[in-house]
């Protein structure tokens, strides 16, 4: 009979513990939900591979700042295309014809929706030429 118990008192125990650790797990939820309003984590990664979330750049506009070097410029493009880096218009350029890709990686939340975009582009001319300020990460 106390064995009976002692594996009761064991299987209450981890149920208790189940129970508190499913407790805690909202409560770290709600401090890591994304932010209402316009930001967006930036990334350039040479290659295909997209660039990781500790390599990024926030970019915020609202009012604009956060990282990125040119924040107004990136935030006014933005705005422009109503949040959709797609939709931002290209720019002319001459860009060499040499194979370095570089893939672009966008995260965050725009008027309140989230955005997830990743794109590989030939070369960094091209990036910049598509992306205009927004991918000027480097501060040129």
């Amino acid at each position: 009979m106390t064995h009976t118990s002692v594996k009761t008192v064991g299987a209450g125990l981890s149920a208790a513990a189940l129970l508190l650790l499913a407790g805690a797990t909202p409560a770290a939820r709600a401090d890591t939900a994304p932010e209402p309003g316009n930001w967006l984590m930036l990334g350039v990664s040479h290659g295909d591979a997209p660039a990781g979330a500790e390599d990024g750049t926030l970019l915020r506009c609202d009012p604009p700042g956060g990282g990125h070097p040119h924040a107004e410029e990136a935030c006014a493009q933005l705005s422009a295309a109503d949040g959709r880096i797609t939709a931002l218009p290209a720019q002319d350029a001459l860009c060499p014809m040499i194979y370095a890709p570089v893939t672009a990686h966008a995260e965050g939340m725009w008027r309140d929706r989230p955005v997830t975009w990743t794109e590989t582009f030939p070369n960094t001319c091209v990036l910049r030429a598509r992306t205009g300020a927004l991918f000027a990460l480097d501060g040129t």
